[in-house]
């Protein structure tokens, strides 16, 4: 049997703020953005090349907004995904090394936690 992770939820505080973060500047594909009553809006975005997307939206978490930390990312390329990154005027940090891999770190605005890895 196969057990695929496809979609996390993440919390945020302002929906249009945080899908602008994530299409904009961290580069999301925005896939699904709708509100089938006043009191929910759904969001799905995918990461390129990713199997597994984020939801973001009004009534479908009951999490704290910025609660989420170490959710990682990862890429061929960590100097590539930070200068990349930073261009989109994300504040992401150094390139750090570890024995298990090459890393950068972000936040989203509501201060959910990102980590983006390359594997070594």
């Amino acid at each position: 049997m196969e057990w695929k992770l496809e979609l996390v939820t993440i919390p945020v505080s302002d929906v249009d703020r945080a899908k602008a973060f994530y299409v904009e500047q961290v580069g999301f594909n925005p896939d699904h953005d709708h509100s089938p009553t006043d009191e929910i809006r759904f969001v799905q975005l995918t990461p390129p090349g990713s199997a597994c997307s984020i939801a973001i939206g009004k009534g479908v978490v009951d999490a704290v907004p910025g609660s989420v930390k170490g959710l990682q990312l990862v890429v061929e390329d960590a100097q590539a995904a930070h200068d990349d990154l930073a261009s989109r005027g994300v504040q992401v940090s150094d390139v750090q090394d570890f024995p298990w891999g090459r890393f950068v770190f972000f936040s989203d605005p509501d201060g959910n936690g990102w980590a983006v890895q390359q594997i070594v």
